[in-house]
C-alpha cells in the first residue's frame, strides 16, 4: 500500500467487531514499533499486550474509572496495549533536562503510531488513549514503581470497515516554507 494511502487509512477506531486477533500480526505491530528512532537510541518503552479477556476486562475496569469513563469503547476492544516508558539513557535524559523538553514522549509517540500504522496495513484498527487511571492499570499488569503507563492503544478489527472522512486543516494552513 502506498504510505499516504495508509496513513488515510489510519483513524482513531471507537467499534470494535469480537473478531480475535491473531498473535503473528501483533507480532508484526509489535516490530514496527520495536523499529522506530528514538533519542540516542534509547528506546525509552516496553509495549504489554493484554489479549486475554478477562485481564484484558480488569485492565479496561481499572483504566475506565471515574471522568475516563468516556473511553468506555476499549470495553469492546479484543486487544488493549499499554505503553511504558522506561528509563532513559543519561544523555537524552540531560538533554531533555537542558532543553525543558522530554524526549522520551517524543519517542514513545513515534513507535506507538508506528504500532498503529503498521495495524492499519494489517486491516486493525486503534486508538491512543491518554486519559485513563493509571494506578489500578499498573498494578493489575505487575508494572514497577518508577515507570509510567504513557498510553494504551486499543486494538482489533473494526466494526465498520469504511474509513471515515478527515477533517484537517489544509495543507497551507499548517505548514510554511521558510516562515512562519
Amino acid at each position: 500500500m502506498d504510505f499516504l494511502e495508509l496513513v488515510g487509512r489510519r483513524y482513531s477506531v471507537r467499534r470494535y467487531s469480537d473478531r480475535v486477533v491473531p498473535r503473528e500480526v501483533i507480532g508484526r505491530c509489535l516490530e514496527a514499533a520495536r523499529l522506530a528512532p528514538s533519542a540516542c537510541n534509547s528506546q525509552p518503552w516496553r509495549f504489554v499486550v493484554v489479549d486475554e479477556p478477562e485481564k484484558k476486562q480488569a485492565v479496561a475496569e481499572a483504566a475506565l474509572k471515574g471522568p475516563s469513563k468516556f473511553n468506555h469503547f476499549a470495553f469492546d476492544s479484543p486487544v488493549l496495549v499499554c505503553v511504558v516508558s522506561e528509563r532513559q539513557k543519561l544523555v537524552p535524559k540531560l538533554a531533555g533536562v537542558v532543553k525543558r523538553k522530554d524526549y522520551s514522549l517524543m519517542d514513545i509517540g513515534i513507535a506507538a503510531e508506528h504500532f498503529c500504522l503498521q495495524a492499519a496495513e494489517e486491516g486493525l484498527g486503534t486508538c491512543m488513549l491518554g486519559w485513563f487511571n493509571e494506578r489500578g492499570v499498573k498494578r493489575i499488569l505487575g508494572i514497577p514503581k518508577g515507570r509510567r503507563v504513557e498510553l494504551i492503544l486499543t486494538l482489533g478489527y473494526a466494526a465498520d470497515e469504511s474509513v471515515p472522512q478527515k477533517n484537517r486543516k489544509s495543507v497551507e494552513d499548517m505548514s510554511g516554507f521558510n516562515e512562519y
